[in-house]
């Protein structure tokens, strides 16, 4: 499958639409050799070239990373496994192993996520508190600071987390575990719940 068929695969899956999209192999090739401007405004973007986020709507399996000095390493490994798990990853920094501050990565993970411009995000500091602080200053980012698997699944199913929080010097054998059901659990949806976000989200 190429590039055009995935975009519009994935706009299929996320939209209600009465009609798809022509996947037919001429059309297919006509827009392989002609530009469609209408279609470039809406793919491009100054955002690693992700699809879709001029219309506010998050692409899928698009993670964003950040963490401060003491949570690089164990970034950079989440990153490679991600990725190697076919997510697009959005690094927000830091870059290094040199002392930096972490609201700064932290605040710039939680707009992201809070803009759309990445469906879900890992931020990681020390202890993971900091960090997780520093994103819920975001309206919109609800960050849950995790230490296991049970954690990050009531998380997700009641609280519907965008974003969840690690220690950098936890094993990556567990931070790998923790991710994997931070992404594959899914919100309950239950009424209870919605109207306790709904509160969260809408406070300042």
């Amino acid at each position: 499958m190429n590039n055009l068929e995935k975009i519009i695969e994935e706009f299929n899956k996320t939209h209600d639409l009465t009609g798809k999209f022509d996947l037919s192999k001429e059309t297919i090739e006509k827009t392989n050799k002609e530009s469609d401007p209408e279609l470039e405004s809406i793919v491009k973007n100054n955002f690693q070239e992700k699809t879709i986020v001029d219309m506010n709507i998050p692409k899928a399996k698009t993670i964003g990373v950040a963490s401060d000095h003491r949570g690089y390493k164990l970034k950079q490994k989440l990153t490679k496994y991600l990725t190697n798990k076919g997510y697009t990853v959005v690094d927000f920094g830091t870059d290094g192993s040199v002392s930096v501050d972490y609201p700064e990565f932290g605040f710039k993970l939680g707009e992201a996520v809070a803009d759309y411009e990445v469906e879900k995000g890992i931020a990681i500091c020390g202890s993971g508190i900091g960090i997780s602080i520093a994103c819920n200053k975001i309206k919109g980012v609800r960050c849950a600071k995790v230490d296991n698997i049970k954690e990050v699944k009531y998380a997700r199913k009641d609280n519907d987390a965008n974003i969840i929080a690690l220690a950098g010097n936890m094993p990556t054998f567990r931070a790998k575990d923790i991710v994997d059901a931070y992404l594959s659990t899914s919100f309950t949806g239950l009424d209870r719940h919605k109207r306790r976000i709904e509160m969260l989200d809408n406070r300042g």
